[in-house]
């Protein structure tokens, strides 16, 4: 499914979202970039827009190593950091975020930007971003989320259940995958028991920040 939204995707993820998106990844940010020389992980890094503005932003001696199962996203990453002169810091591995191919303790830094709703078992996937993470480590997550206010909520139904899967449907030719997005949103765990799920895979100091009138939430775990 992702592989043939690819072409797409950027350009529907940013109207769809008037641009937003690119807030909530400037908030990720101040968690994962501390200016020091960093080894950073980014799972299910898509076609590469959180990889890229980590490795924008990090150190120029920080290397961010992008993870996705979908190659055809991942085949835009390095088209897009070569225009943004950061192709350099970048590194990419097709992998699964439930089983990541790096030795324990190889990372300052996982996060995972909009993906792991998509994970069959999450609690495995984050039991990996937790092995993989230094001592003293951090995993930044971000995610959609289903507002709680009722008039947000119901502009929300509106706008994800019906507005969405016809407009993404008419760009991409792909409208179940733009229905599959509000399911899956919908799906995802509550607040609580996300945070619950963080700490049965071994991370501390484990909170969460409502972002947008809670349309997207990050999480963030330490280990």
């Amino acid at each position: 499914m992702f592989d043939g939204i690819a072409p797409t995707y950027d350009r529907l993820n940013h109207l769809m979202s008037l641009n937003v998106d690119r807030l909530w990844r400037r908030h990720a940010l101040r968690e994962i970039v501390d200016g020091s020389v960093q080894q950073i992980l980014d799972v299910a890094c898509g076609t590469g827009d959180s990889t890229i503005s980590i490795a924008k932003a990090g150190n120029p001696g920080s290397r961010v190593t992008g993870v996705d199962i979908s190659e055809g996203m991942m085949a835009l990453v390095m088209q897009k950091a070569a225009r943004e002169g950061v192709h350099d810091r970048i590194r990419l591995k097709v992998a699964d975020g439930e089983d990541l191919p790096f030795g324990e303790g190889s990372f300052h830094r996982v996060t995972c930007a909009f993906g792991i709703r998509n994970f069959e078992h999450k609690e495995q996937g984050l039991r990996e971003f937790y092995r993989v993470l230094k001592p003293g480590g951090k995993a930044v997550i971000l995610e959609l989320s289903v507002p709680t206010g009722r008039t947000a909520r119901r502009l929300y139904d509106v706008y994800f259940m019906h507005v969405l899967p016809w407009v993404g449907g008419l760009i991409s030719g792909d409208k179940a995958a733009y229905r599959y997005l509000p399911a899956s949103v919908h799906a995802f765990p509550s607040p609580e028991v996300f945070m619950e799920m963080l700490r049965d895979a071994g991370f501390t100091q484990v909170r969460h920040r409502s972002l947008s009138f809670g349309l997207c939430r990050m999480y963030i775990g330490e280990k």
